[in-house]
């Protein structure tokens, strides 16, 4: 497995795509050798204020506590990383749709971290381990620190990541969530974190079904009439940034704390939460057999 670069920067900055491909090349994508990372650092565009939170130290101390953490079962480092990434990234969604500062990461970084958590198990049909490129230069769903910070951004409740952890738990969920943009809906996404909670849905084929269905749903019903939401107060956000500078460490054993908004109102989840149950019973799940 491969290590970090000889070079890793101080601090974070913007890779374009373009720039990146050169880097991108056969050994790192078969896990075997990175790059040494001087030649990479020049052709990046520096970030143009000084600011604390583009810090790589407290990114690169994460991945090393995943990979020592979750090395017998590297899935798992998702549900732990993904809250405390977006913890300590605290960026405006603006910000964090810029592909650039996520190619960064993937690799100038931590591409170790890319290669130990992607890097594909040899099959009979597929006998050579790869990585996937979209993992390091992907959209949002498959990027590798992108989705792990987007999918921590649309499923926290307020400061609250536990709903985090759980749908971080379910591959199946955040890659068709952020795929297809299901949500920016906060009562719809505590009601699904809500359904796995309770054993409703646990398939890929059931959460595909149930996304399917709530969409067709969508068209015709506003969730927003249904199942009202608060809205978002941005100077609560703006502050909790600002704070970055003076922000101690993400806690390893305790969930951190996200900016102080107000939770979902309780009556909006429990109302979805039904509303999709019952949406369940008759969505088109692939291999389900039919009530009689």
């Amino acid at each position: 497995m491969i290590t970090q670069p000889n070079h890793v920067p101080e601090r974070l900055a913007l890779l374009a795509t373009s720039a990146g491909d050169p880097f991108l090349n056969e050994e790192l994508l078969k896990g075997e050798q990175v790059h040494g990372g001087i030649e990479l650092a020049k052709v990046v565009e520096e970030l143009p204020e000084d600011d604390a939170r583009w810090s790589v130290e407290p990114i690169r101390s994460l991945v090393e506590d995943a990979m020592f953490e979750f090395k017998e079962d590297r899935t798992r480092a998702d549900a732990w990383l993904a809250p405390r990434l977006h913890a300590t990234m605290r960026l405006t969604r603006r910000e964090a749709a810029d592909k650039r500062l996520w190619n960064h990461i993937a690799l100038a970084v931590a591409p170790d971290y890319v290669a130990w958590r992607h890097l594909s198990e040899p099959t009979s049909k597929k006998p050579e381990r790869r990585i996937a490129e979209e993992r390091f230069r992907g959209p949002a769903d498959r990027q590798c620190f992108s989705r792990l910070w987007w999918a921590a951004e649309l499923f926290r409740n307020g400061p609250d990541y536990e709903p985090v952890e759980v749908a971080c738990g379910n591959q199946d969920l955040i890659h068709t969530v952020l795929r297809g943009g299901l949500i920016d809906h906060r009562p719809t996404a505590q009601a699904l974190v809500r359904l796995l909670r309770k054993e409703k849905v646990t398939t890929g084929r059931e959460i595909n079904g149930l996304s399917v269905a709530i969409k067709a749903a969508g068209a015709t019903l506003v969730y927003d009439v249904l199942a009202s939401d608060e809205p978002r107060d941005p100077t609560r956000l703006r502050d909790w940034i600002a704070e970055a500078s003076s922000a101690p460490p993400v806690e390893r054993h305790e969930l951190p704390k996200g900016p102080d908004e107000d939770p979902v109102p309780e009556e909006s989840v429990a109302a979805l939460t039904d509303y999709f149950t019952e949406l369940f019973e008759t969505a088109p799940v692939r291999g389900r057999k039919s009530a009689d």
